[in-house]
């Protein structure tokens, strides 16, 4: 039998263990890249009787690419910038 347990830490609200059996490596890391799982404290992999940390493996595969700052919308950034400055302004 083999299953993942992945350690999510919420601060000073405590941990959770998330521990699915019918859940496989790959849906892990679907999870991981998506935003499902955030906070990670670690990932393990219980195959048998035999435990290993593969949380660095399953960061590494989630990883999404990097987008530098000139592809990103500065537009939107603006926009939000201005509506921020609005909310603080006496009227």
């Amino acid at each position: 039998m083999q299953y993942f347990v992945v350690m999510i830490d919420y601060g000073r609200r405590g941990r959770e263990a998330i521990v699915d059996p019918e859940i496989t490596r790959r849906e892990v890391i679907s999870r991981v890249a998506s935003g499902e799982y955030k906070n990670i404290s670690f990932i393990h992999e219980i195959a048998d009787s035999a435990v290993d940390d593969i949380t660095a493996e399953i960061l590494a595969e989630a990883a999404l690419p990097d987008i530098s700052a000139t592809e990103v919308d500065l537009q939107a950034s603006r926009f939000d910038h201005a509506r921020d400055l609005r909310k603080h302004e006496t009227v």
